[in-house]
């Protein structure tokens, strides 16, 4: 590549650089606050084909690295009343298609939480490609879906004394992802 060169996304495999990106979640405390979280342990990679509607992007998230800023309630979430981390210690992304023009697209794929598969849809943004101060080629994107924590078999709560329930069942999930090609 030249100097006047501007990079795109080539064909070929992406990998997910985990020193820049992030993949958190949202979800309601009593209906009155949201508490956030992310997953510190995770891998993944997209391979770009010359049509993009047919590449494919996986991930594979690890269930015991969750990230909530407080160590009872991450425990919490690793047991069998959330996540069950120690059996099934992974979340993991499979796209079954991917449809977009320009900056804009979805990504529809079959997501594995707790032992459940669902189909979900990211709505995605891409940032474009760009060089780092090393001469890497890397590529951005930000994505979002909503699922519901109940389709994955995830169902505790506590009932509120007031009406309602400690946990709302939406879950928000957000990836802000910077692909290296490989």
């Amino acid at each position: 590549m030249t100097i006047n060169e501007s990079p795109t996304l080539s064909t070929g495999t992406w990998t997910i650089d985990p020193t820049h990106t992030e993949i958190g979640f949202v979800v309601r405390h009593m209906g009155l606050s949201k508490v956030r979280g992310r997953f510190n342990a995770f891998v993944g990679a997209a391979d770009i084909a010359d049509d993009l509607t047919t590449s494919a992007v996986h991930a594979s998230i690890d269930m015991a690295s969750v990230d909530t800023n407080n160590e009872l309630r991450d425990n919490h979430l690793k047991s069998t009343d959330f996540f069950g981390a120690d059996n099934h210690p992974q979340m993991v992304f499979r796209s079954t298609a991917i449809n977009g023009n320009g900056s804009e697209g979805i990504i529809s794929g079959d997501l594995t939480v707790n032992g459940v598969t669902k189909g979900v849809d990211l709505e995605t943004e891409f940032f474009g490609v760009g060089v780092d101060p090393y001469g890497n080629v890397k590529a951005g994107f930000a994505a979002t879906t909503q699922i519901s924590r109940k389709d994955f078999g995830i169902d505790f709560n506590v009932p509120l004394d007031a009406g309602g329930v400690l946990i709302g069942d939406k879950v928000t999930i957000e990836l802000d992802v910077q692909l290296a090609r490989s």
